[in-house]
């Protein structure tokens, strides 16, 4: 700094003081020596506070240049060159609040992008924080987990308890390099998922340091399971109603080419086989489609109680024909949500059809339906539809397989009354569908109770 500016300086600080001093010194109120002494005092003090005064602006200068220069608003800035002038400060202190505060904008609207776009990206994501929890989770990660007890986040429990995926999170911590793996989830419903596991370094400003990323392989999974499955099932439960059409079309070609009688049974025969074999293949068909689809949750709602009142009375002529009764114990209204109504429907066709085909002649069928919430979560509101007969039961080792593909109780009589042995494993992954839960209950000589528990949203 130059000695002229200093001495201005000084000589504003020390302006009033001096001029008292010399006023006293001129009207005899203070001696010469004495005042002498004191106005050189004054001035050494105001070149002192001069001295500081400039300093300290010069080191604002300095350090105001530098964060002008950090900020990267420097050049737009336009800042002159450090002076220790309080104005001229005071104006780069403005401009440098302006600049910040625009990229402050900038990086809020940055941030706000950024939010939005792992919002919106198709495959499920998760930011998780160095102890494992979950920070954030984009819509796809909501509706492909299911919501958690709170409601307000996606359920990864399961999920980041699976060891596949806990070793993946270690090796991607361990070397800071993305980790890629494979697993499956059995509950709620199973489901297969590519993972890949990416660390942020440096973390996120919320303490996000590792991100993962899923994708949904359950539809693969379940298409390749069910071509396997439709192939070992049809080719095994195909072949007796197959082996019959043969031998009675090679009978009717031979030693009943003449005999008209023989050939009206034989079509008959035929004509049943036939018909047998056709309802096979479209309950594997529906089971294979239903299987594919059950680790998506269903979309809208469902009257269940329209639902069984509609299927009840389609069911009526049969009714009459075994003399069996039914009777509804059902609400005005019974909404299960998210549901669909059509497979809904199917499952109280499937359960009221086995109700009527291995119950007894003359018979009651019961189907009640009241709200109750589920057990593992209380409150969790929800429909409890049970169908109840008073048949001849069923021995409880059998319960358990009941839902298996074609296990039959009574292979005979199953197979008498027209049943594929899928009605029940159709039911439970319409159930499963619909996060829901299905019980079996029967004792032999006094009935059959089925009871189903449904999400009522």
């Amino acid at each position: 700094m130059g000695f002229r500016r200093l001495l201005q300086r000084a000589l504003l600080v020390g302006a009033v003081p001096l001029a008292v001093l010399a006023l006293l010194i001129l009207t005899g109120h203070l001696p010469a020596f004495i005042g002498l002494l004191a106005l050189g005092a004054s001035l050494i003090a105001s070149l002192l506070v001069a001295r500081l005064w400039l300093s300290g602006f010069a080191e604002l200068a300095v350090a105001l240049r530098e964060a002008l220069g950090q900020s990267g608003v420097a050049h737009s800035l336009d800042l002159p060159r450090p002076q220790a002038d309080p104005a001229i400060l005071a104006d780069a202190i403005r401009r440098l609040a302006r600049g910040l505060a625009e990229q402050g904008g900038m990086v809020e609207r940055l941030r706000q992008a950024d939010a939005a776009i792992l919002a919106n990206l198709p495959d499920p994501l998760l930011v998780l924080a160095a102890d494992r929890s979950v920070l954030r989770a984009n819509a796809s990660a909501h509706a492909m987990l299911g919501p958690d007890a709170s409601g307000r986040a996606p359920d990864t429990a399961a999920l980041l308890r699976h060891p596949v995926l806990a070793a993946a999170l270690d090796q991607a911590l361990e070397n800071g390099q993305p980790a890629a793996t494979e697993l499956s989830l059995t509950v709620p419903q199973p489901r297969a998922f590519a993972a890949r596991v990416v660390p942020l370094d440096p973390p996120l400003a919320d303490g996000g340091c590792l991100l993962i990323l899923l994708q949904d392989r359950s539809r693969e999974a379940a298409l390749e399971r069910t071509r396997a499955d439709f192939v070992a099932n049809a080719s095994h439960e195909l072949r007796t109603p197959l082996a019959s059409l043969i031998g009675f079309i090679e009978t009717l070609r031979g030693p009943a080419a003449e005999d008209a009688a023989a050939q009206q049974r034989f079509l008959r025969i035929m004509a049943e086989q036939a018909d047998r074999m056709r309802r096979l293949i479209d309950d594997l068909l529906n089971l294979s489609r239903i299987e594919m689809e059950e680790h998506q949750p269903p979309q809208g709602q469902a009257d269940l109680a329209l639902i069984a009142r509609v299927e009840a009375e389609a069911l009526a002529p049969l009714l009459a024909q075994r003399g069996t009764s039914i009777s509804l114990d059902v609400p005005p209204e019974a909404w299960a949500r998210p549901a669909d109504a059509t497979k809904l429907a199917q499952v109280m066709r499937n359960l009221l059809d086995n109700a009527l085909r291995h119950g007894r002649d003359g018979g009651q069928i019961r189907v009640t339906i009241e709200p109750m919430a589920q057990q593992e979560a209380p409150r969790r509101a929800g429909y409890v539809l049970r169908v109840s007969d008073n048949g001849p039961g069923i021995a409880k080792h059998h319960l358990p397989r009941l839902t298996e593909r074609f296990y039959r109780v009574d292979q005979g009589r199953s197979r008498q009354v027209g049943g594929t042995g899928l009605g029940l494993a159709i039911t439970r992954h319409i159930i499963i569908h619909h996060r829901g839960r299905l019980n079996i209950e029967s004792t032999e000589g006094v009935g059959t109770s089925v009871t189903i528990w449904l999400p009522a949203g």
